[in-house]
Order: C-alpha cells, then sequence, then structure tokens
C-alpha cells in the first residue's frame, strides 16, 4: 500500500496540491497517495486524529487551521516555532512533528526561480498575520539590511516585529511608509483574495525592485498590476506554492523534487 498524505483545511477543493505531490512522486519515484481532507472548522484534532488511526503519515495544513496544527503538534522546527504556526506535519509513533515550509518556499522562489538575492535588500512585508509569521524568519537569515512590516491594523505588525526585533525588524503603519522606498516589497495580506489593494503611497518601489504577492492567480492581483504600473518587476505565489510542497516532501521522504517542471505545469494550466 502507497503511504498516505493529505492536504487538510476548509477549504480544499480549490487546491492543486494533489496534483504538485503527484508530479512529485513520479519524478522522484516514491510510492505515496495524496488526497484533499475538508475537516469542519470546530473537528481539526477530530480529523487529523481519523487520518493518523488510518495509517497517515503526514499533513499539509492549509487555512484556517495552521494555529491548531502548532498546538497539536509535540515537537517544532526552529522556524515553526518562530511562526508559532504549522503547515506540514509528520507522524511518527506517538510524535507529532511540526515544521512550516511557507517562508522556505518563498525564498526559494524569490532568490533561486526570480535570481533575487535578498542579503542587504529593503524588504516590506505587508500584513501581520499567519502567512507573514511564517515569512519572517526564513527572510531575516539572509539577512536583509531591513525588515519592515506594514500593516492596516499597526498595533499588530509592532507586536510582530517585537519578536523579531533583534534581528533587524521594525513596523509601522501604511502611512509612515511616504517617502520611504524598498527593493522587495512582499504581499502577505488577504486584500488580493477580496481584489483590493494595500493603501501604498507613491514612490515605494526602488530602482529594479520586485513586488511579489503571495496569491497565486490567473490574472495578476491588484497588488501587482499597481507595482507593475510603478515600474517594479511583479511574481505571484505559484512558484512559492510548489517551492513550500517540495519542502514539505523533503521531510516527509528525505527527497527533494525537482520544482522546475513543476512550476512550469502550473503555470501552464496543467494542474486540476
Amino acid at each position: 500500500m502507497p503511504d498516505r498524505y493529505a492536504l487538510i483545511g476548509n477549504p480544499v477543493a480549490h487546491s492543486f496540491s494533489p496534483s504538485i505531490h503527484a508530479e512529485f512522486a513520479r519524478q522522484t519515484g516514491q510510492d505515496i497517495e495524496y488526497a484533499r481532507l475538508l475537516a469542519p472548522l470546530d473537528g481539526f484534532a477530530a480529523a487529523v486524529a481519523q487520518f493518523r488511526a488510518q495509517g497517515g503519515k503526514g499533513l499539509n495544513v492549509t487555512l484556517p487551521f495552521k494555529l491548531e496544527a502548532y498546538q497539536l503538534a509535540t515537537q517544532h522546527t526552529e522556524r515553526a516555532a518562530h511562526a508559532q504556526a504549522v503547515n506540514t506535519l509528520k507522524f511518527e509513533g506517538d510524535a507529532v512533528f511540526g515544521d512550516n515550509t511557507d517562508g522556505a518556499g518563498l525564498v526559494r522562489d524569490v532568490e533561486i526561480n526570480l535570481e533575487f538575492p535578498i542579503v542587504a535588500m529593503r524588504v516590506l512585508l505587508m500584513g501581520a498575520g499567519g502567512a507573514a509569521r511564517g515569512a519572517l524568519s526564513p527572510l531575516l537569515e539572509k539577512k536583509p539590511v531591513t525588515v519592515v512590516i506594514a500593516n492596516r491594523t499597526v498595533a499588530k505588525a509592532h507586536q510582530l516585529a517585537r519578536r523579531f526585533s533583534h534581528l533587524g525588524c521594525s513596523a509601522c503603519g501604511y502611512d509612515e511608509l511616504v517617502n520611504r522606498q524598498f527593493d522587495l516589497v512582499i504581499n502577505a495580506t488577504a486584500a488580493s483574495i477580496a481584489g483590493d489593494l494595500p493603501p501604498l503611497p507613491p514612490g515605494l518601489f526602488a530602482p529594479r525592485s520586485l513586488a511579489y504577492d503571495m496569491m497565486y492567480g490567473r490574472e495578476p492581483t491588484p497588488f501587482l498590476k499597481y507595482a507593475r504600473e510603478q515600474g517594479a518587476r511583479i511574481a505571484d505565489g505559484g512558484g512559492m506554492l510548489v517551492e513550500q510542497a517540495a519542502e514539505s516532501f523533503l521531510l516527509w521522504r528525505g527527497v527533494r523534487p525537482d520544482t522546475a517542471p513543476v512550476i512550469a505545469r502550473l503555470r501552464a494550466g496543467e494542474f486540476l
């Protein structure tokens, strides 16, 4: 029998994860089965327990359960501990190993696929929720000259920045971004889901800057359209989606798949 894995969340029907992991398995010769697991909003722990009882080896975790997954895990990687959110669970006996591969997937997409080194760059991270928390530690490890967190609720941005202040992280409101420039601007807010644009001032994007939206879609988000009009290079989260999945696959199977052809298939609309 193949080893069983799944994506757990609510909703999950839209996810490309089964197609991505099926491609990883074919590429690496791994005998796995990967499915979507829709959990009730009030039944995450029970759904995980049932999956484990049926022989499940690991789970990817998506909204809205990443915080609950962190609480459920009995061991955490350092990056998961920093994020206080988990998107990957691995089951070994009675142990539940929790990791957060989102930030690593983001950084790998930016640096390897997009060939944009983060070292010594000025980074603006928009948002102070789970997506931003997952990104911060891997971003700061790349030693940018500064990382600024901007959020509509400024207190949340400051609260998050205080946890990473020893690594050179600070926070502000959007109105405090006037007359400042950044080399890498990352949208980790939910604005793109609603078709909205964060209130960014003009002149924010430095020459040869990169605007990155963690959301993936067939069309550019309002943030990416605005950034392109401002002269920035743009990228969506399709590469991050595949790269964070590859990090999970590596944790589970001990082998890293080649992400480039998988990203190409995703971009070509071949996955369902």
